[in-house]
């Protein structure tokens, strides 16, 4: 998949080296070739690596395939408004690296990366040492699995996984399973289990949703043509706030449609409110299940009131839309639930990660590990971040924005090295 020819150079010595091998890592490859710049990718597993190992079975894009647009290879298959599956993705991504064709260097685990007094950068890792003039830190923003320390008074004999670890429900043990959190990914692998027929005990989290379908069209779809989605951070209500956001939730299983977690508990499903402690065989929830639901159902409105307004600006023709109401409400709040009574066997942990660049030696950094940085330009010389949620935009973490934030930095280079030229050239003279 990568370039199994590509051999690093003798001194070791490149213009640009680029960390981490997903979407974020080529698409940099892809415009440093075109500007004809040398370089070198280093992979600490395989390249896109997360696409292929750490999703689950039944895993498909929440997001219409038309924004599959990477750079030079856009989605090219007969259903652009369609959700590809885990297979699918895993064939466009194959695609995509036969094309870039990028000089990669696999299982090149980065171990330190410092910036020499004379400005050049030193590169540590498990296949050698290299240096470069300048550096992008394209190994994304979730690296870490957040777990609870609760999890370690768990028994043995309860199964816990994280998402990235989930992969069906015939995998995991008989009896009732917790999922925990309500992002993308736990609540599409609560809907997952419940579809299986598994008992699911869910602790909903202060995750936002919206609808898949409104008013004749893909939510995206409406969206895209009011522009959000090339609405810079800076421009954001809540500016780098936004960067802390979770995901709604919502899917593109079997065609696309909404993930209604009050449906789910008419349906048997129980749900809870935010998990919050183990004690004495007994789980301790907040008392925050009816007011997270609602909040989600907030959002969902919300995000459909916009796009009525959209219509009627516009005098756009399109079929009438409605108001979400509630089909369940918890008849009380539930916060205590026995661990042996309840017959659960495993936990499914989807509460998120957080970053480690602890092996990047620069003073970027804030309070959270989050890099300072301008559209993935940091204040360090020569040192860029790509692939970061809303780096820029709301699709700079996904295949939607990410060439437009890969272009913007690689021309940042290119000027930091005519620069460069230019005052060497001066030197000499």
């Amino acid at each position: 998949m990568s370039n199994p020819a590509h051999h690093a150079r003798a001194d070791g010595h490149y213009s640009v080296l680029v960390v981490g091998g997903g979407q974020a890592g080529l698409s940099v490859s892809y415009y440093l070739k075109q500007a004809g710049i040398d370089h070198l990718v280093v992979e600490k597993n395989t390249v896109t690596h997360t696409w292929r190992q750490q999703r689950w079975d039944a895993f498909c894009l929440v997001t219409p395939n038309w924004q599959c647009a990477l750079p030079g290879y856009p989605y090219q298959g007969d259903d652009p408004h369609g959700f590809m599956r885990k297979d699918e993705i895993i064939d466009y991504l194959d695609g995509f690296i036969a094309h870039v064709d990028a000089p990669v260097i696999e299982h090149a685990e980065v171990k330190r990366v410092k910036q020499r007094d004379d400005g050049v950068y030193t590169i540590v890792t498990t296949q050698g040492e290299f240096t470069a003039d300048q550096v992008v830190v394209a190994s994304g923003g979730y690296h870490t699995p957040i777990v609870p320390r609760l999890a370690e008074r768990l028994p043995a004999s309860i199964v816990q996984l994280q998402s990235s670890a989930y992969r069906n429900p015939q995998v995991l043990p008989e009896g009732a399973v917790m999922v925990v959190g309500t992002g993308q990914s736990g609540a599409q692998i609560a809907e997952d289990l419940h579809l299986a027929g598994r008992k699911v005990v869910l602790a909903v989290g202060e995750a936002p949703r919206c609808a898949r379908f409104y008013r004749g069209r893909d939510v995206v779809d409406w969206l895209a043509d009011m522009q959000y989605y090339d609405m810079p951070v800076e421009k954001h209500p809540l500016r780098e706030g936004v960067r802390d956001n979770t995901n709604h939730y919502v899917t593109g299983r079997d065609g696309g449609r909404d993930i209604d977690l009050r449906k789910f508990a008419a349906e048997g499903m129980e749900l809870y409110g935010r998990l919050d402690d183990l004690r004495d065989g007994q789980f301790h929830f907040a008392p925050t299940l009816a007011a997270n639901l609602d909040a989600a159902d907030d959002t969902y409105n919300r995000i459909n009131a916009s796009i009525d307004g959209f219509i009627e600006k516009h005098g756009i023709d399109a079929p009438a839309g409605e108001v979400y109401e509630p089909v369940w409400r918890p008849v009380e709040e539930r916060t205590t639930l026995d661990l042996h009574a309840s017959g659960i066997s495993a936990i499914v942990w989807c509460i998120g990660f957080t970053p480690d660049f602890s092996w990047l030696d620069a003073p970027v950094f804030n309070g959270r590990g989050y890099p300072a940085h301008t559209r993935g330009i940091t204040p360090i010389d020569g040192l860029y971040f790509v692939g970061l949620p809303w780096l820029h935009t709301w699709g700079s973490g996904r295949f939607s924005g990410v060439a437009r934030d890969a272009e913007f930095v690689v021309q940042a280079i290119r000027e930091k090295m005519c620069e460069r030229a230019s005052v060497r050239a001066a030197v000499a003279a």
